[in-house]
């Protein structure tokens, strides 16, 4: 009994190990990036539409996973023109001055079946936090939906400076949500 206990054990961790893919390429073009803020307590939509993303995910070897977040701050859909310009001008982005966001990972954990953690350092108008957002990655032969959201504080950025500094108006939680579609071996 114990030899095929441990024949099936081993059986199983094979297929497993034959089952492990490296996710190493993101589609940026096919995948999305947005948030939801707050505007006198109405949730609002946005999106950024230019963006790039590296990855190199393993779930079976998560200890050497890596990702990175390059974002084109002048590329966010607020809803409107005049919302696009406003966010894009000194007091919000200042996009002329900080024309990238960047995020690059400093570890991941694996929270159990499909769910896991990425935690990193996320740079906004020259100003570096720490940040973990949770996410799962639903893998769909060579290629993985990983799907996610996390709050950043816009005051940690200074991100609506001046009289939007008042988080009355504009809520100080921003909700970043994250759809990707990655693949393996390109």
């Amino acid at each position: 009994m114990k030899k095929i206990t441990a024949i099936v054990a081993g059986s199983l961790a094979f297929a497993a190990q034959a089952q492990a893919i490296e996710f190493n390429h993101i589609q940026a073009e096919k995948s999305t990036l947005g948030f939801v803020y707050k505007q006198m307590g109405v949730p609002v939509d946005g999106s950024f539409k230019k963006f790039s993303a590296q990855l190199s995910f393993d779930a079976a070897k998560i200890s050497t996973a890596k990702a990175a977040l390059d974002l084109d701050v002048s590329s966010i859909d607020a809803g409107s023109d005049e919302a696009n310009d406003a966010v894009a001008a000194k007091e919000w982005f200042n996009a002329k001055a900080f024309p990238r966001a960047r995020f690059e990972s400093t570890g991941f954990k694996a929270l159990g079946g499909n769910r896991y953690e990425v935690s990193g350092k996320m740079t906004i108008k020259g100003r570096t936090q720490t940040v973990t957002a949770p996410f799962t990655l639903n893998q769909q032969g060579n290629n993985a939906l990983v799907d996610g959201v996390f709050v950043l504080k816009r005051a940690d950025y200074a991100i609506g400076e001046g009289s939007w500094s008042d988080f009355g108006t504009v809520a100080n939680e921003i909700q970043i949500k994250f759809h990707f579609i990655a693949n393996a071996g390109k």
